[in-house]
């Protein structure tokens, strides 16, 4: 399921130019094709963590299981783009209580520090290689069969852990509900109606700058009364006290950049390969094997380095290596090739993201109760998820206006579209490489602490 739920983030990116075809799309709808899917999942993440904790994990995953399952069928179904992005709403809103539910799982029963490292290197694994695999899969079925089956082919995947789950794992302890708490749907409507208008401003800022303002306004307005209400209310969706640890705080920072620039550069360098390079569907979606297969070493040197340096130094390293593959994209060109232009740049970005997905989700879960276990699997994720929505909505945007200024001053169209796909991914490196340095200081600051408390504090002999 897991892998299933992450596959869907980016399997459509290839589909998308045939999607535009049948469907008669524009080019603002088909970026809600993969921005509500994203925006749904991330917007209800934080509320599918806390139900997870409070209703019964394995409850929670079914019923997430089971709305994925009914978004694919409307997506797959689809007579209209309103109707496919309808479908992707609702394969969001699965997602948000599939996945949390699922990671916490994962942090309950790996404890000991070796075996929870090696644990989230299999888990991250398949957030990369579910990531990568989406754009091949989206490839080959799109160019073979037909797009819709990008979403039937979740229907049987959905059955197995539907029929196994009931009969492998058992109900679980629910989190214990405190006197007077309740899910805060207002905290939940607050983020996601929030981050939705930002998003809609962005990617209509891109086509209609004078009516972008407006949006981006009422959701940051919307965000900010979401902090506001957290610090007041008894029960808030997410506590603040959660972000008092340091390590859970970066590894968030780190997860909100790896997954915003490397789901636009997805994005970015798939709308290149088809509409400047002539790559059929199923080209497009092959070229990214290497990247996926790079992951799995990247897994390898990633459980050995969190075991040795720690997640927050893991994470960076791996942030580096996005960095350094975001810089081989963009020098890109209208006559290039796969393997001068395209392929150095996959091998460090499939490195790069092998070492620190691992990492930085054993972070963000670092020092986790059983009662919070939830809570911490739906910040991820939702930090995750809403980047990668609002990843695609700058650059995206960013590329399309700087497009629209080179054909303003004469340049040849398809020099124009390059220009706009290299300042996206020049603004994607200089993104990672601030980060990279930003999680390297706090780390070594956050050694040096531990370091400082211990002398201070010594163990006692027994």
């Amino acid at each position: 399921m897991q892998f299933m739920v992450l596959v869907d983030t980016t399997i459509v990116n290839v589909a998308l130019p045939s999607i535009q075809r049948d469907l008669v799309a524009t080019a603002s709808q088909l970026t809600w094709v993969v921005n509500g899917y994203l925006l749904a999942g991330g917007g209800l993440l934080l509320l599918g963590g806390r139900v997870a904790d409070l209703a019964g994990r394995r409850r929670v995953f079914l019923i997430g299981t089971a709305l994925f399952a009914l978004g694919s069928l409307v997506s797959g179904a689809a007579v209209s783009i309103e109707m496919l992005i309808a479908g992707r709403l609702i394969q969001g809103a699965g997602e948000a209580f599939a996945s949390p539910a699922a990671l916490s799982l994962v942090a309950l029963l790996f404890t000991e520090p070796t075996e929870r490292a090696k644990a989230f290197a299999i888990w991250g694994g398949l957030a990369g290689v579910g990531a990568t695999a989406g754009v091949v899969l989206s490839g080959i079925l799109t160019s073979l069969i037909h797009w819709r089956w990008i979403f039937f082919i979740n229907l049987p995947l959905a059955f197995v852990p539907l029929i196994l789950v009931p009969r492998l794992v058992g109900m679980g302890r629910r989190a214990s509900a405190k006197p007077g708490s309740s899910l805060d749907l207002v905290g939940a409507v607050l983020i996601t109606g929030g981050l939705g208008c930002v998003v809609y401003g962005l990617v209509e800022a891109g086509h209609q700058p004078s009516g972008s303002l407006g949006p981006i306004l009422v959701g940051v307005t919307a965000i900010a009364g979401f902090v506001l209400v957290e610090s007041r209310i008894a029960a808030p969706l997410v506590p603040l006290r959660f972000f008092a640890n340091p390590v859970r705080l970066m590894g968030n920072f780190s997860a909100a950049f790896l997954v915003s620039t490397t789901t636009a550069m997805f994005f970015l360098a798939t709308l290149h390969m088809q509409q400047v390079l002539g790559y059929s569907p199923v080209a497009a979606g092959l070229a990214y094997l290497p990247l996926c297969l790079m992951i799995l070493p990247g897994l390898a040197a990633s459980a050995r380095l969190t075991t040795r340096v720690g997640p927050l130094a893991a994470a960076s390293a791996g942030l580096a290596c996005c960095c350094l593959g975001a810089l081989l994209y963009s020098r890109l060109s209208v006559g290039g090739s796969y393997v001068a232009d395209l392929l150095p740049a996959m091998i460090l970005v499939g490195l790069g993201m092998g070492i620190t997905n691992p990492a930085m989700q054993n972070a963000m879960l670092h020092g986790v109760s059983e009662r919070d276990a939830g809570l911490g699997s739906g910040v991820g994720y939702t930090v995750g998820q809403l980047s990668g929505a609002l990843g695609v909505a700058i650059l995206a945007t960013l590329a399309i206006r700087r497009q629209q200024t080179d054909l303003a001053t004469g340049v040849d169209s398809l020099i124009a579209q390059v220009n706009g796909y290299k300042l996206g991914f020049t603004v994607a490196a200089v993104a990672l490489a601030a980060s990279a340095i930003l999680v390297a200081v706090l780390a070594l600051l956050h050694k040096q602490r531990r370091q400082s408390t211990a002398a201070h504090h010594p163990a006692r002999p027994l």
